[in-house]
């Protein structure tokens, strides 16, 4: 059985995380704090899109903007000798664009849900708001943003469409688990396949217990925060 699939995998959920997880903070508080109806709407379904697209179309968008010879994969290649298209940093491209949505929206609900007027009463006493963010609203959301990391973790190990699109399924470089499992199939190899498949089971089942154990225990704390 090969391995590398596995520690690809571990790499690109693990590293795309990183980024989405701060994106999504990034973007979600931004979001909220628009006071323009309209702007809102617009800007919340551009960040949203990726979430509805088929992995496939975000694929060929990043393909079209990353590969070797469109513009900004050509800026990389010349200025930083990077190649992004069919690298393990497409890997971890095509994951972050196709698991941000789902840290941002949650994230974003989080956000939405802490009360306002704990946050003007920290302005009545002169916080910043930068203190605000971090000593009032991340506190609160944190159960909520958790979650949302979670699930964009998983997703980011999932990732199939857009993945093979911009990474390609080069053996030992690109293919991630998902892409190994089709990679068995397509050869006939479905004892290889089980095992790569059981992989992801036995990692989707600790992210379920892991959306659980976030839930319930943000429904314990803002239970005993309502009581106060």
């Amino acid at each position: 059985m090969d391995y590398s699939p596995i520690w690809i995998s571990l790499k690109t959920a693990s590293l795309s995380i990183l980024i989405t997880f701060f994106l999504g903070i990034i973007a979600a508080q931004w979001v909220v704090n628009i006071k323009n109806g309209k702007v809102k709407t617009v800007l919340d379904s551009i960040l949203t899109l990726p979430l509805v697209l088929p992995p496939t179309v975000a694929g060929f968008f990043l393909l079209y903007l990353f590969g070797v010879k469109r513009p900004i994969g050509q800026f990389f290649l010349e200025y930083f000798s990077v190649k992004i298209a069919f690298s393990w940093v497409a890997t971890v491209l095509a994951a972050v664009v196709i698991s941000f949505p789902l840290m941002y929206r949650s994230a974003r609900g989080a956000f939405e849900q802490v009360d306002e007027n704990l946050i003007y009463a920290a302005r009545t006493l002169g916080m910043s708001e930068w203190n605000i963010f971090w000593r009032i609203i991340m506190p609160l959301a944190l159960p909520g943003v958790a979650s949302g990391g979670v699930l964009a973790f998983a997703r980011g190990l999932g990732e199939f469409g857009a993945t093979a699109m911009i990474a390609g399924n080069i053996a030992g470089k690109t293919r991630t688990l998902p892409l190994a499992i089709y990679s068995q199939v397509a050869a006939g190899n479905m004892e290889g396949a089980y095992h790569y498949v059981m992989i992801i089971l036995l990692i989707s089942f600790l992210v379920v217990v892991g959306m659980n154990y976030f839930t319930a225990k943000g429904r314990k704390f803002l239970s005993k925060e309502t009581q106060k």
